[in-house]
């Protein structure tokens, strides 16, 4: 029988000794959290101070923005730090703080694209009775809504890894993930199990029924409506549906990486797709929004050449 004790700290078994090459990918890391913060940063300040966007859709676009850089900044100094560091080991209060960062990013997001898609949906299916509907007091109230569920529920994940005794500490991967803490139990898990399958399938299957209801019905009005309204809906929805597409993408391929033995696949692959819902929206969302709504474009135009002027 293996000897069960709370081990202090973990090692990440991920990582590879980069060598000379440590410096590159630090550098390479630290661009991209760079370009995150500050591309991020910026819509959220241009959206704040200027008044004409301060309308239901950018409203939860700041939202989504400000979460990306929760997100970003749960992981990339962590993996900053571990890229120049020889031993590659995390303590366990940290390593709890990092579940609870990257799995409530993931909830919030995918709860945040929910909301976007119904107020796509008011402002398409409801244009006349949007401004009745979409108030300032239930904006708040869904934003609220984003936020609170996906914090408590992950806060309460931590009492139930936390006091488990554990047989070994390597997590085979870059970043700590609850399944990967669980399977080092020598415990009984099958409550963790059962809260994990539980949590992953509200939070997956709940905002997408939300999204195929929203999207049935603004398709509905597309094909029965005028090429005004259907120009209308393309310009408004295809950055959320990239956006959509994008983050559904890696979270379904680090909630199968997380549940099924992957060892067979190249270790470089494997580490690229773990991260890519923590890495790849947060960079891909400022650039398509920033880009496709003219609003925020223009203004952002205007707000940079201030600045250097």
């Amino acid at each position: 029988m293996k000897n069960s004790t709370q081990l202090s700290d973990f090692i990440l078994g991920a990582y590879f000794d980069g060598g000379t090459f440590r410096y590159l990918y630090f550098t390479i890391v630290m661009s991209l959290y760079v370009f995150i913060f500050g591309s991020n940063l910026l819509l959220i300040v241009v959206i704040c101070v200027n008044r004409s966007l301060h309308e239901p859709m950018y409203m939860f676009l700041c939202s989504l923005f400000v979460n990306e850089l929760y997100g970003s900044t749960g992981l990339f100094p962590f993996l900053l730090l571990q890229i120049l560091s020889d031993v590659h080991t995390v303590s366990a209060p940290l390593c709890f703080l990092q579940v609870f960062s990257v799995y409530s990013y993931g909830s919030i997001e995918f709860l945040n694209l929910a909301v976007m898609s119904y107020d796509r949906y008011l402002a398409i299916c409801c244009p006349l009775q949007y401004n009745e509907l979409m108030t300032s007091n239930k904006v708040t109230k869904l934003i609220v809504a984003i936020w609170s569920p996906p914090l408590l529920v992950n806060f309460l994940t931590l009492p139930l890894i936390v006091p488990l005794k554990r047989c070994g500490n390597i997590i085979n991967k870059v970043y700590c993930d609850n399944h990967s803490i669980v399977k080092l139990a020598c415990s009984d898990t099958t409550l963790n199990n059962i809260y994990g399958l539980t949590v992953s399938a509200l939070s997956v299957f709940g905002p997408l029924i939300v999204i195929l209801y929203t999207y049935t019905r603004i398709l509905k009005v597309c094909f029965s409506g005028s090429k005004q309204t259907r120009q209308k809906a393309v310009s408004t929805c295809t950055p959320h549906l990239a956006s959509l597409l994008n983050f559904s993408f890696g979270a379904c391929f680090e909630i199968l990486q997380s549940r099924f033995n992957m060892n067979s696949s190249p270790n470089m692959l494997r580490i690229f797709l773990s991260l890519y819902f923590l890495t790849c929206p947060p960079i891909f969302n400022p650039l398509m929004y920033g880009l496709n709504l003219s609003k925020i474009r223009v203004t952002c135009k205007n707000l940079i050449a201030h600045i250097i002027c």
